[in-house]
């Protein structure tokens, strides 16, 4: 039996993850798959792998690829959701803001620099034509301190993916001002050099179980009201999420990676580029 970490957010993209573990299908094929949630993000998990408290981290296509320019010992080894992630922009609910535009001087609440919600943040502000270098931030770590912060009037807006959000907007929490889909697949699998090297064999087992799990996720029976029920959705929501929402089973192309990291250049989130075959495995 081969024990692995794996690290993501507790969001119902990683479901597939959790149902497979508790099907006993990655052990079945002799790996000890241990999972930790990290509601910290992206950030927190490229530090993880840094490290090593995991060994796989389901990470922000984005963020891993801005960390292994920087620096850290892992690669991305395939694509885990293929469509964007739309990024919903909130604001309190009893703040003054009613649209994209009344936030362009505010205070933006981050989970941490390096995470989605940082980056995103420029990724939304190039898109608005907003002077990206103004743009301020506030470390608020999770959600809760999301909600905190902007409730508290210590940062104005705050950017998370938009079906886990909304129910604080359903409770008169949040309010949301507009979305920012990302131009790119949102989610990919990275894996720690070391480990790649070492287990080449289980990883492919990781991958092979995961994908065929994915690829047939949609059509279990009554996966609405599940994900509803464990990630306190209404089921309607989580019908329209699962509508927009593809999991995929191949390799992250050139292409994309090339589009995300001049993206990335060209907002000064990346001082030095690296190249494909380095952050690809």
């Amino acid at each position: 039996m081969t024990t692995l970490k794996i690290a993501g957010v507790p969001e119902h993209f990683n479901l597939p993850w959790h149902l497979s573990i508790n099907n006993n299908e990655f052990s079945n094929k002799n790996i000890d798959l241990k999972w930790t949630d990290v509601p910290e993000g992206t950030g927190k998990l490229c530090q993880m792998l840094r490290n090593g408290d995991t060994d796989i981290a389901v990470i922000l296509t984005e963020g891993i690829i801005k960390d292994i320019a920087a620096g850290n010992h892992s690669k991305i080894v395939q694509i885990y959701v293929a469509s964007p992630l739309i990024w919903g922009i909130h604001v309190a609910a009893g703040s003054p803001y009613q649209t994209i535009e009344d936030i362009q001087k505010g205070k933006v609440a981050i989970s941490r620099y390096g995470s989605g919600s940082h980056l995103m943040a420029f990724v939304n502000a190039e898109n608005q034509g907003w002077d990206t270098s103004k743009l301020d931030f506030e470390i608020i770590n999770t959600i809760d301190g999301a909600v905190e912060s902007l409730t508290k009037g210590n940062a104005d807006y705050f950017m998370w993916e938009r079906f886990m959000t909304k129910p604080l907007v359903d409770k008169g929490i949040f309010r949301r001002v507009g979305d920012c889909p990302t131009p790119w697949p949102c989610f990919v699998i990275a894996v720690r050099n070391e480990i790649l090297e070492n287990n080449p064999e289980a990883i492919g087992t990781v991958l092979e179980v995961i994908n065929n799990k994915t690829a047939s996720f949609k059509n279990i029976e009554n996966i609405d009201a599940v994900l509803a029920d464990k990630y306190n959705q209404k089921v309607e929501d989580i019908r329209e999420w699962l509508k927009l929402t593809e999991w995929s089973q191949t390799k992250l192309n050139k292409t994309t990676f090339d589009k995300v990291q001049d993206q990335l250049v060209r907002l000064q989130i990346i001082e030095n580029k690296t190249s494909y075959e380095a952050v690809t495995g």
